[in-house]
This record gives structure tokens, sequence and C-alpha cells, in this order.
């Protein structure tokens, strides 16, 4: 089929993970700023745990090179037990951008297959209208549009309870402050024991 994109990322799957982050799908190449997760540099996903985890949004942000500190990223999300991945495999894109409304989904990705190598995972975060759709769909789950900002849902996955957290997206076209967005992500990593309040 013609322009179908495969995944271009490993799934980051660490053994201790308890949180697992869903996006849809990266944005084209050409828009990345490292060969990783939420690699558009305006996307701030990596400012908000920054922001959470050592109170600097630029923590994680190399400034210099316009990019991210990869090595700083990956030990610190293996230490927390975060993983992360898509839940698409395979897309289109129907007008060039990674906005969900403009993605075609080719292939879902493999959640449950996830979900079994992260033994300890208790819960799972979408971003993002479609991410939320796709999962919800998949499991049987009340759908995003009764979910409201910050909510989560218990759902069972062979003989696991699970919570699925709708959190805001981090692409700065969500109109949102970083600060606001990043208030809806430490109830989560809280509520996960990722984070603890001083």
């Amino acid at each position: 089929m013609e322009n179908v994109e495969t995944h271009p990322f490993e799934p980051w799957l660490p053994g201790n993970a308890r949180l697992l982050m869903l996006g849809t799908f990266p944005p084209a190449e050409k828009r990345w700023s490292m060969p990783w997760y939420y690699p558009n540099y305006t996307n701030d996903m990596w400012r908000i745990f920054g922001y959470l985890y050592y109170g600097d949004k630029l923590y994680f942000v190399d400034e210099a090179h316009k990019t991210y500190r990869l090595d700083a990223l990956k030990h610190f999300l293996k230490e927390r037990g975060v993983a992360l991945y898509d839940t698409c495999l395979r897309i289109r894109r129907t007008m060039g951008t990674a906005a969900d409304k403009d993605l075609e989904v080719i292939e879902p990705a493999d959640l449950d297959e996830m979900l079994r190598a992260l033994p300890e995972c208790q819960a799972v975060v979408t971003a993002g209208q479609l991410a939320t759709h796709i999962f919800c769909t998949h499991y049987g789950i009340e759908d995003v549009k009764k979910m409201k900002m910050g909510d989560y849902r218990e759902f069972t996955f062979e003989g696991r309870v699970l919570r699925l957290y709708r959190m805001p997206s981090s692409s700065r076209a969500y109109p949102m402050q970083l600060e606001k967005k990043a208030e809806y992500y430490q109830q989560m990593l809280t509520d996960c024991g990722l984070l603890t309040l001083h």
C-alpha cells in the first residue's frame, strides 16, 4: 500500500514498568529532534517530566542543539518504571501531519502483547483522542467522550485490574499551559506511586 508508514521505534518496555504511556504515532521524521518518543522539539512531554521531577522544565532539554538529553531520559524512565509506545503500528498520513484527524490507522499495535511484557504495569496513559479511542475500543472501556481530562477507568486484562488514564496531549497544538498539563500528570504519577509530593 502506498505511503504506509511502520512505527519507527522499538517499544520501550522496561520489565519494572508500572506505567505504560501510549500516544498515537510519531510525527514525520523531518520533525524529529531525536530518534525516539515525543521527538518534536516543540512537544512538551519531556518538559513536563523535568518540571515535575526536577523543578526544571529544561532538565531533559539540550537547548544548544535543540534536542533532548536522550541518555538521561532513558536512564530516568528505566529507573522510574515508565514504558512507552503508541497505539498504531502502521498508518497512512492523509495530510502529511501527525494530527489524529489526519491519520488513517492501517494496523493497530499489539496492546495485549505489550501488557503481557509488563507484569508490574498498573496503569496506562493515553494522550490524544485517537489513542484513547483505539485503547478503549480494544478493551471495551467506556469511550473517551465520557472520560474527562485526568479521569481514569479500571479495566481487566487476563486477571489483572489496571487503570486507563486520559491525559492532555503534550503537543503545543493542544491549548493548555505546560504547568496546567503538568498538574494532570502529577496527580496520575502520584496515584501510580511514581511521584512523591514534597
